[in-house]
């Protein structure tokens, strides 16, 4: 028998999934609870087609007592967010929007915002 197949990677076992977005870029919210809040990408997770946002999907765990929490209690977490459901935003117009590829003039591959057309720093 073959060994089962993570639900999360949409059935294929072992697929990264090719994330535009970098640690640094500031975002916004498209979707959910905390639509229209902004933040920065603390990490990226290719694995699973996510990244973390500083400050925004926190949950809260509860903490059996351990030697890092010695009385235990409730903490909060910032979990991932679907790269889906976050946008970059475009410094010019304030506004959440997607990321294309474009060759500059040394020939080197550059990020631009696809509604301005500008090259992200």
């Amino acid at each position: 028998m073959s060994s089962p197949i993570s639900v999360r990677n949409h059935g294929k076992a072992n697929e990264v999934f090719k994330i535009r977005l970098r640690k640094g870029d500031e975002v916004m919210l498209l979707a959910g609870k905390n639509k229209g809040k902004t933040g920065k990408v603390i990490a990226t997770h290719p694995r699973l087609n996510k990244v973390t946002v500083e400050g925004l999907n926190i949950v809260k765990k509860h903490i059996k007592p351990n030697k890092q929490y010695p009385q235990g209690g409730i903490i909060p977490i910032t979990k991932p967010i679907d790269v889906s459901k976050v946008g970059i935003i475009d410094p010019s117009s304030k506004k959440p929007t997607r990321i294309g590829y474009k060759f500059n003039a040394k020939n080197e591959k550059v990020r631009v915002y696809k509604s301005s057309g500008k090259e992200i720093k």
